[in-house]
């Protein structure tokens, strides 16, 4: 049997396939890169399946190394091996390779085309290494990573000002909650110093036995839990930091694809999800994360709707399904919350695919400039219908599992106020068949709007071979849910959670169901048969739709605090730093020089003056020496 070390090569392999990338480009051997990541993915894909094996009938293990020592705080390297971390690793390892397979065709005759494959695999590591670590310091440094990584993806066409800008803004963005996150690690480090003795005071382990036993107290959980959730925030782009995702389309659509199903927005729900023990001693904390999340879903749900950019619309739909699954966490229904990112990896990753198949086709994003693609690309028509099935939650494909179990767990929840978050859960349900129908009707639908989609034809094996594998996974991945339909049982073990949701009852089924039925059929009379008119209803109401087209101002909101807050408050802290920081320090160098400049005119150069200085300073010594006792002084200055 492998050792527990050996799994170190799951996140090893991407990276030393990026080594390998790196001196492929220095030879000028781009055209194998691609075949080098996909080889290291089907490695570390392997191990994660063999350690999924390891954890049956076990809950988890760990182990772990010395990496670094400072004082009495251990840093540790190591794997943690458990329900979570198998699945995750699986799903990131899974619609990777299916990616990186695609990119093939998809980055074909691209500048960069090496470098691009260079990023993947350390994409792909980092993802993987933040997943299988067993300490919150190593999370935090893979965390960062991926961050570095979304920066260079996003801006991988730095040439382009948008994309270079769209690359700036999510590295900017995400460090306001990343800013959180290290000052949770920052304050377990300082209030526990020393609890563990020699063991590491990062250890989930360790930290889930100080919750457990009291050590840490609920005041101090619910702190900790909610700047661990700012890191979140800003990852999973939760409202109010969501603002840099939709941006992030100006990167290639892969990359796209990567980001939204299974690296850098999961990570935010996996931090959750793996510091959940933290989260569970802190209600209040839970509270903020359902509150977070149903305000998520919904605002991202009403902006997709008016959205015309295809990459966008799914943009918005995958911070709205983040939300749920935020929601789902947040209300205590753990199994829900990991099975709904588990699902949507796949059909998410499916119709960004589908999505960079048509623009690859067709040379544009806008929706209304493709129209009657389903004759010209029926295989990329019919995956996408799969997926847009799947994010609608219908049966019986895995989004209705999925869906319905995060519905279940609200609808169980005791949490104040879960009646108000069913009820947005289930507009969020209408409003995502909705807006998923609508781009699939005005872009496969009728007849082609332009020249370019008239002309446009099927996209190459190797990109339709990963469309039909993601469209399997994406009908079939609700088998990871249930022994007994519709319980979580199944994905609870796996999880080795007694938090998942119970049995759905009729009412939720019938209810979201109905709604996603609804939902589609409104797109249909809108947008494929033209029985309602969207221009009249944007006519009518011309508020509604401005707010909506501008996703509530909230991106203008955020360059009004920039210009006004931040950038105010940056030239107050240049100013206080001019002025008073390095007038300190200069007023300290011009002390000294003048003192020095009055000392200097004591150097003479004669001796007889400094040999009385000396005698002159000995008496003055003895003087204050003898002062301090009278009866030696009188002793001393008797005369004979």
């Amino acid at each position: 049997m492998l050792g527990g070390y050996t799994l170190l090569l799951i996140p090893g392999f991407p990276f030393i396939a990026f080594v390998l990338i790196a001196a492929l480009l220095l030879r000028r051997g781009e055209r194998v890169a691609p075949f080098v990541l996909i080889a290291a993915l089907l490695g570390s894909l392997s191990l994660s399946i063999f350690s999924l094996a390891l954890t049956e009938g076990q809950k988890s293990f760990s182990t772990a190394l010395t990496w670094l020592q400072v004082g009495s705080v251990t840093l540790e390297v190591g794997v943690l091996i458990d329900g979570l971390s198998c699945i995750m690793m699986i799903v990131v390892c899974t619609v990777s390779l299916l990616v990186q397979i695609y990119s093939i065709g998809y980055m074909k005759g691209e500048t960069g085309y090496g470098r691009y494959f260079a990023y993947m695999s350390l994409f792909s590591g980092a993802m993987l290494g933040l997943v299988i670590a067993d300490n919150i310091a190593q999370t935090y440094i893979f965390w960062e990573l991926v961050g570095i990584c979304s920066y260079l993806l996003i801006g991988f066409w730095y040439r382009r000002p948008s994309a270079a800008a769209a690359a700036k803004k999510a590295f900017v963005v995400t460090r306001f909650g990343d800013l959180g996150f290290l000052t949770a690690i920052l304050i377990l480090s300082f209030q526990h110093h020393g609890l563990l003795g020699p063991h590491s005071v990062f250890g989930f382990r360790q930290l889930e036995h100080l919750v457990s036993s009291g050590a840490i107290a609920t005041g101090a959980a619910t702190v900790i839990a909610l700047l661990l959730f700012s890191g979140a925030v800003g990852k999973s782009a939760q409202f109010p930091l969501h603002i840099w995702l939709p941006d992030a389309m100006e990167g290639p659509t892969p990359v796209s694809a990567l980001i939204h199903a299974a690296t850098m927005v999961a990570a935010g729900v996996y931090l959750v999800a793996r510091t959940y023990f933290i989260f569970a001693a802190a209600p209040a904390a839970l509270f903020v994360v359902a509150i977070i999340g149903m305000t998520t879903l919904f605002l991202a749900a009403t902006m997709g709707v008016a959205e015309n950019d295809i990459k966008r619309v799914l943009a918005y739909s995958t911070i709205s399904q983040l939300g749920y699954m935020m929601l789902a966490l947040g209300v205590g229904g753990y199994a829900a919350g990991v099975f709904h990112l588990t699902t949507h990896a796949f059909f998410k990753a499916l119709l960004f695919l589908t999505a960079g198949s048509v623009i690859h086709a067709v040379h544009t994003n806008d929706m209304w400039q493709m129209g009657g693609l389903i004759r010209r690309m029926p295989i990329t028509a019919l995956t996408c219908l799969v997926g847009a099935l799947a994010l609608a939650g219908i049966f019986p494909l895995s989004g209705f599992w999925s869906k319905d179990a995060v519905l279940s767990a609200i609808w169980s929840s005791h949490l104040p106020g879960h009646q108000v978050m069913f009820v947005f859960a289930l507009i969020g349900v209408a409003l995502t068949a909705f807006y998923m129908f609508r781009l699939w009707f005005v872009t496969f639908a009728g007849r082609p709007r332009t020249e370019a989609a008239a002309h446009a034809h099927e996209s190459p094996l190797v990109m339709t071979a990963p469309l039909l594998l993601l469209a399997l996974l994406a009908a079939v991945a609700g088998g990871l849910e249930f022994r007994v339909p519709l319980t979580a049982g199944g994905i609870a073990e796996v999880v080795h959670s007694g938090t998942g949701p119970e049995t759905a009852s009729a009412l939720v089924i019938a209810a979201s169901f109905l709604l996603a039925m609804a939902g589609i059929g409104v797109a249909w009379a809108a947008y494929r048969e033209q029985h309602i008119s969207p221009g009249a209803f944007n006519a009518r109401f011309p508020g509604v739709y401005h707010l909506l087209k501008n996703a509530w101002y909230l991106n203008r909101a955020w360059e009004l605090f920039a210009s006004r807050v931040v950038i105010a408050g940056s030239r107050l802290a240049a100013w206080f730093d001019r002025h008073i920081v390095n007038g300190m320090v200069d007023g300290v160098a011009w002390l000294a020089g003048w003192t020095a400049n009055r000392l200097r005119t004591a150097q003479t150069g004669q001796m007889q003056f400094y040999a009385l200085v000396f005698i002159c300073a000995i008496i003055a010594g003895l003087i204050v020496v003898f002062g301090r006792d009278q009866t030696l002084l009188a002793l001393v200055m008797r005369r004979p």
